[in-house]
């Protein structure tokens, strides 16, 4: 019955094999269409913050003299729009609209007694037009904060009162200044709006914004906080609906911020508006400062190439330089930034990018096909996680399937995000590890030999004494690099199948603006390299159980003690480098440059440097010395690298594709190099290893 059972599982080994097989290939047609459609965005937009270059112009002897002709310069420089939040007193003040006092200080200005019990807030505005501009604004919102207003006059000009203190009144936004709009429009400058959820939602008054931003050419607004505007009062208004519909009407569409939270409401509304969105990365003002023109343009470049970023923004702000003895600002950098040749314009250029509106990716519902298609990709999925748990647990192929289909199927009715990102997951962890598995259970095949299906010993495992045999013989040079080479080729193949499941299953667009994020990926990077460290000491041995009890009886010296740290130290420096998060230092960032600048693309440095050839060099070790058995290990963190890869889904596929293979050949090179320097030297010390010895005997001797 046992033995019948087997020969049932080893069927249904080379079942969950073609069923691998058949979700790798129905995961290619999904991501063709993922190809074309990160084709279809061919404009970035370059924005600078509007009210940077009034806090700049603050400093400046004639500060509105100077916005007026920086707009000139900013428009000559190639950048293409300018961001305007909603106004407020204080950005009216900095602009030269208006005056604002305390009670204090009007008191003071009419040289009156101040008045008993009032802190209140007094406007002068600094002309009649500016009063006829700005005072139906400001009523408006103050009226919606129940915070009455009423005239005032000083000197022949015309004011208000606002009977809240100044500290509260500097707080209240209004909607975007509209004599900023003017102006910027008349420099022949876009404009993108930055609104907030601080003012109270009313879709009539949103309707009539929408509509002058239609009128004026706005077709990209930029949320400023934590929220989208409408979010706030969505539970009793139903305010994200109303606020989508408003937007879909006059043909406006959204953005969301790299390398910061999502914003509340963001994906809701950018459902609702059919994902008319693109992505931004932020420059802040500290490094418009202090970074090089060619080191920002660097940024930019790889964003737009690698990250598919489509809007830039840039945040300036007024430095005081002792050194100098005077206060300056980045202006002149940004404008080399964008100018210089091989700046900003000639890069995107080379990108076959235009410096324009920034366009979103053309998403259209996924088609009828893909529906099956990745349902067989999901059955793909299954099977080779089922692959893996069989590796280590032998004769449960069968039940762990099943187990694994009736598991998606709750998980898909649960949640399919979860759903799909539990299998991707899975599948990516499973790929890379079996690869590693493949080529280590092939080593051995050609080593120590396979085991014994009665008796459960190893051929060739022990010398004559009994002892384990660490150096096997009988393989040339010659025959252990070209099996080397075909071990590591198909170990690869089978490495990259893990790329279909993450491009088949997370396929969605929310993945690719980043509103959600494929999550596991720090399990990624280290489950492959724990499961085929606990393969290579407890599966490669005479027996499962004897090696743990053989682990299990070892004394732990300092030594191990030791070993134990550094290697735990080793894997939080490793997961340090992964992912977004992680700092590199100058130097290698220089490096990062050579090779961006001589590939077009960089591969990855952890692959074509660490682990590719060493992975190759153990290959070929392995075939002779048992201890370079370990040199397995460290080659799993390429194998998962390539499928790591594909996980930052907003980057392009034909960019994640020439990385790996760049990774993929320089590593070979690399790996090449290093045999070679290992033959000569091994040759040396044959060579010379008997004459030391000799050498030594006769000094023995004569002593």
């Amino acid at each position: 019955m046992q033995e019948q059972w087997l020969q049932w599982n080893r069927k249904a080994t080379w079942v969950l094999c073609v069923l691998t097989i058949l979700g790798v290939l129905t995961a290619l047609p999904i991501g063709a269409d993922r190809w074309k459609e990160q084709n279809t965005s061919k404009h970035v937009e370059v924005v600078l913050n509007y009210r940077d270059l009034l806090r700049v112009a603050a400093y400046k002897t004639h500060p509105q003299q100077y916005v007026h002709d920086e707009l000139a310069k900013v428009k000559a420089a190639g950048i293409s729009s300018m961001a305007v939040f909603e106004t407020s007193l204080t950005e009216l003040s900095w602009a030269g609209h208006l005056s604002i006092y305390s009670s204090a200080g009007a008191m003071q200005l009419q040289g009156k007694p101040l008045k008993d019990d009032e802190n209140y807030t007094y406007i002068l505005f600094s002309t009649d037009k500016e009063e006829a501009i700005y005072r139906p604004i400001i009523e408006a919102t103050f009226r919606v904060w129940d915070i009455p207003a009423a005239s005032w006059e000083f000197d022949g000009s015309k004011g208000m009162i606002l009977q809240t203190p100044m500290e509260d009144a500097l707080l209240k936004s209004m909607e975007p200044d509209p004599g900023a709009l003017q102006m910027i429009k008349d420099a022949g400058l876009n404009i993108v709006p930055r609104l907030s959820d601080r003012i109270p939602f009313n879709a009539e008054e949103v309707d009539k914004l929408m509509a002058s931003y239609e009128e004026m050419g706005i077709d990209r607004i930029l949320f400023d906080g934590d929220a989208v505007k409408g979010y706030g009062d969505n539970a009793e208004l139903h305010s994200l609906n109303a606020f989508a519909n408003i937007l879909n009407k006059h043909g406006i569409g959204i953005v969301t911020i790299e390398n910061s939270n999502p914003q509340k409401g963001l994906a809701t509304l950018s459902n609702l508006t059919h994902y008319n969105v693109v992505r931004l990365l932020s420059l802040s003002d500290a490094n418009a400062n202090t970074m090089k023109p060619e080191e920002i343009t660097d940024r930019f470049h790889l964003a737009a190439k690698d990250r598919s970023i489509r809007m830039f923004y840039i945040n300036v702000s007024p430095v005081s330089k002792l050194a100098k003895s005077s206060i300056v600002d980045p202006m002149q950098n940004i404008y080399d930034t964008m100018q210089n040749k091989g700046g900003v314009l000639d890069k995107m250029h080379d990108l076959g990018l235009t410096v324009d509106r920034a366009q979103p990716f053309k998403y259209e519902s996924p088609p009828a096909w893909h529906k099956p298609l990745k349902a067989v990709t999901a059955l793909g999925a299954v099977a080779i996680i089922a692959l893996l748990i069989s590796m280590y647990i032998p004769g449960v192929a069968i039940p762990v399937f099943a187990l694994g289909l009736i598991g998606s199927a709750g998980l898909y009715v649960v949640s399919k995000s979860v759903f799909e990102q539990g299998l991707a997951l899975g599948a990516a962890i499973s790929a890379p590890t079996l690869a590693v598995i493949w080529a280590i259970r092939r080593v051995r095949a050609h080593t120590i030999g396979n085991r014994r299906a009665v008796s459960g010993t190893v051929d060739n495992a022990r010398t004559n004494d009994g002892s384990m045999r660490w150096i096997f013989t009988g393989l040339g040079a010659g025959r252990r690099f070209t099996m080397a080479l075909t071990l590591f080729v198909v170990t690869s193949i089978i490495s990259l199948s893990g790329i279909a499941f993450i491009v088949g299953l997370l396929n969605n667009i929310t993945y690719q603006l980043v509103l959600e994020q494929f999550r596991g990926v720090s399990l990624l990077h280290l489950a492959p390299i724990a499961l085929v460290a606990i393969y290579l000491f407890l599966y490669t041995g005479e027996s499962v159980i004897g090696n743990i009890r053989k682990l299990l009886s070892m004394q732990i010296t300092v030594l191990w003690v030791a070993i134990a740290a550094v290697l735990g130290v080793m894997a939080l420096y490793y997961l340090s480098r992964t992912g977004n998060a992680g700092t590199a230092s100058s130097a290698e960032l220089v490096f990062r440059n050579v090779l961006e600048n001589t590939f077009g693309v960089r591969p990855r440095t952890k692959e074509f440097l660490l682990s590719h050839p060493l992975f190759f060099l153990g290959l070929f070790l392995a075939l002779r010395y048992r201890a370079a058995w370990v040199l397995f290990i460290v080659g799993t963190i390429g194998q998962l690298s390539m499928v790591d890869t594909f996980a930052h889904i907003h980057t392009p596929i034909p960019i994640s594709l020439i990385r790996d293979v760049l990774g993929l050949v320089l590593g070979l090179i690399i790996g090449l190099v290093l045999i070679g320097v290992w033959q000569l030297g091994e040759g040396a010390w044959k060579r010379w290893a008997p004459r030391i010895a000799q050498t030594k005997q006769g000094s023995k001797s004569g002593a």
